[in-house]
């Protein structure tokens, strides 16, 4: 038997990608975007990464339902009743337990793990990531623990989030003492001089029965008991039923939730390399730098006297660039962007709110 053929793997691809505006945009995020001119969409990169995992029948897409036909399109291979699709945007709490709800469905699902991944992670050394996610999902088929995996700081990033290793459980797993979501840059040098905090993934594990336990905490009443009011439900059923109650679903991310909420919440130390495709910045940190430290992603562009830049334009288009130092420098479609790179994703996303409001959603 195959390690994971009795474990299933659900890749949230919902988001808007705001932080990454103006090249991820609202009809069209980042997660579906070929980024780095590999060929591979985000989205797709995932999949593929995840089906060297995992049995593709066992591979789950959570997406807002505006997006579905960009799934179909970019992953034809999936089939309806594996893209769970979201009424309205709600945070990734909502889609979790209507993943876990439809797992549960499975006549194979008694004793399953499941694994969450966001759909814009970069990784390196995908033995070691296939190696630590099999030891991870071994441990959560025998313990009654929900999993986050962690990576050792590179950098005192701020736009991270950060697991204290609280006591040792086994080889590398320990629980977690503390969480802090995205500190202030001084607090953030701090916790990776301690050598006591890893960054926070983004990637969870745990048996499905024992997350769906814990996540119907967290729902109204009128929630629970769709199953038990509709034993032979059917596709169709379980959608009407969404549609009309997803509202009323607690608007909270999964992670900072199961990582502050959690009783039973641990943490494995993990040596892949590993990157959030989630900002400008921790794009420039995780990309190959040229001699000045500029990164130029996919684009055509000549850098004299200028460093420490991050710089993405369409095909077709040259940009010539003197005298910047740590400047994000991106053009999409009627919009260019050009704003300091230090800290960037509280700039963008108050750029973003701006512009929505004084010139709607047309540069959205």
């Amino acid at each position: 038997m195959n390690k994971t053929e009795n474990s299933y793997c659900v890749i949230l691809a919902g988001g808007k990608g705001r932080r990454l505006w103006p090249y991820s945009r609202e009809r069209f995020p980042k997660q579906f975007v070929d980024f780095f001119g590999v060929g591979r969409t985000q989205l797709q990169q995932t999949y593929d990464r995840m089906g060297r995992i995992f049995p593709e029948e066992n591979i789950y897409i959570n997406t807002n339902r505006e997006y579905v036909d960009i799934v179909k399109q970019q992953l034809p291979q999936v089939t309806d009743d594996h893209i769970v699709d979201e009424p309205i945007q709600r945070n990734t709490i909502p889609s979790a337990v209507w993943a876990i709800h439809r797992i549960l469905h499975r006549p194979c699902s008694a004793g399953a793990t499941v694994m969450f991944t966001p759909a814009d992670h970069m990784i390196h050394d995908e033995d070691t990531y296939r190696e630590e996610i099999e030891e991870g999902l071994e441990f959560v088929a025998h313990n009654d623990y929900v999993m986050a995996l962690g990576v050792k700081p590179t950098r005192a990033e701020p736009g991270y989030g950060y697991i204290q290793l609280g006591d040792p459980m086994e080889h590398n797993i320990y629980k977690v003492q503390s969480f802090t979501e995205k500190p202030e840059r001084e607090f953030a040098k701090m916790f990776m001089s301690s050598g006591e905090f890893y960054w926070n993934t983004g990637l969870f594990m745990s048996s499905v029965e024992g997350l769906w336990s814990y996540l119907s905490t967290l729902l109204p009443d009128e929630l629970k008991g769709f199953a038990k009011e509709h034993p032979d439900w059917t596709l169709k059923d379980e959608e009407s039923y969404m549609a009309d109650h997803y509202p009323l679903y607690p608007n909270l991310p999964l992670d900072l939730t199961l990582l502050e909420k959690c009783d039973k919440i641990c943490v494995m130390k993990c040596d892949f390399e590993w990157a959030d495709v989630g900002t400008w910045h921790s794009i420039y940190e995780a990309m190959r730098r040229s001699e000045d430290d500029n990164v130029v992603i996919d684009s055509d562009v000549i850098i004299d006297n200028a460093s420490n830049n991050v710089v993405k334009i369409p095909k077709g288009k040259m940009a010539v660039i003197n005298g910047l130092d740590g400047y994000i420098v991106v053009e999409n479609d009627n919009v260019l962007l050009i704003c300091k790179k230090e800290d960037s994703s509280a700039l963008v996303r108050k750029y973003v709110n701006e512009v929505q409001m004084k010139k709607g959603d047309q540069f959205i």
